[in-house]
């Protein structure tokens, strides 16, 4: 059975990933993660003992991550690990640096070092994928796409963490010869997000009857893709994908964010009794920096790869507006020890 590494395994998206790897039987999975405020074992209920290993640590432990790698022998290593929060990144930059710049900087070095000692035929095989976003590519006017050549221009702490990130991705395969992949993914929505994100903020908000505060005059415009959707794309990369090439990853569904949220409050009104939530939405000052639209082309990966988003942007918002209704116990685990988020 099949080795694979995955660093931020009890995040969001990761999670997400390793849910899916579990149910199909056929990879064993060591899930590094710190458990920083955002990771939670909760995110990944009832896991095969025989087929899951969980190891709190973070990916700058250079130590830790070399003990793992000769432990565990992995032929994949998937790196989901990284502040992703861009407030948060505007109120604390240096964080995000350490994480997503240092942290995976590290991660490569240990893994290139691993990666040398093979077979032939391991090397074969082996593959090392980073997880990356669209805002690395800075804001859009109101037309165009992002696409696999498009330029780094990030605007914030965050985007700039994860250009530098990637540029460190790319370097260790050019120089060192590390098989890489790398992944550009839209916002991504779904079960099981912390909430501090746009969705499940906004959701959490509109069920307690607590304002909804929208940046601006609400206009900027973002690729909404679902959770599974995007696991998938991931899981198609990393099986079908071109070592030294990176793939963009996009819902096809553009969407203003005081659309988003119109539909979010339609959709708290149609699964209970709630009413009039539109009435709670509140404009706001806008954030530092704040991109005015991404959008992505993901033709590559639909033409090389056989990927295609399966969950139109009405259903996927529902069901997920759905789950948080039924899923009371989760948010109020995940967010005791927070202060800046609501409380049901």
């Amino acid at each position: 059975m099949k080795t694979w590494l995955v660093t931020g395994g009890a995040g969001f998206i990761g999670s997400c990933f390793i849910r899916n790897l579990l149910c199909e039987g056929n990879v064993r999975v060591v899930n590094l993660d710190l458990l920083t405020y955002a990771g939670h074992l909760e995110n990944i209920p009832s896991p095969p003992v025989e087929r899951y290993e969980f190891v709190k640590g973070d990916i700058g432990d250079a130590c830790l991550v070399s003990e793992l790698l000769e432990s565990f022998r992995p032929s994949a290593i998937i790196n989901f690990a990284a502040e992703s929060h861009v407030d948060r990144s505007i109120d604390g930059p240096a964080a995000f640096l350490q994480t997503n710049v240092l942290g995976t900087f590290n991660l490569l070095q240990e893994s290139s070092s691993y990666y040398h000692t093979l077979s032939n035929e391991d090397r074969e095989t082996f593959r090392f994928l980073h997880v990356s976003t669209d805002e690395v590519f800075g804001s859009l006017g109101t037309e165009g796409y992002f696409v696999e050549t498009s330029p780094y221009q990030p605007n914030s702490p965050y985007s700039a963490s994860k250009a530098s990130a990637e540029m460190f991705v790319r370097a260790f395969h050019e120089t060192y010869k590390l098989p890489v992949l790398i992944t550009n993914g839209s916002n991504t929505y779904g079960p099981y997000q912390f909430p501090e994100k746009l969705i499940p903020l906004m959701i959490l908000h509109a069920i307690t009857g607590k304002r909804l505060p929208i940046y601006g005059d609400g206009g900027n415009i973002r690729d909404w893709l679902h959770v599974e959707d995007h696991c998938q794309a991931i899981r198609a990369v990393l099986s079908r994908g071109k070592v030294g090439q990176k793939y963009c990853i996009g819902g096809d569904s553009e969407r203003t964010n005081l659309q988003v949220v119109h539909a979010i409050c339609d959709a708290v009104e149609e699964l209970t009794s709630k009413s009039n939530c539109r009435n709670l939405i509140e404009f706001v000052a806008d954030r530092p920096g704040h991109d005015r639209r991404y959008a992505i082309d993901a033709s590559r990966i639909k033409s090389e790869l056989d990927w295609i988003p399966t969950l139109n942007f009405a259903s996927g918002l529902r069901e997920t507006v759905a789950w948080y209704l039924s899923h009371g116990d989760w948010v109020t685990t995940v967010t005791k020890n927070s202060e800046t988020l609501p409380k049901s």
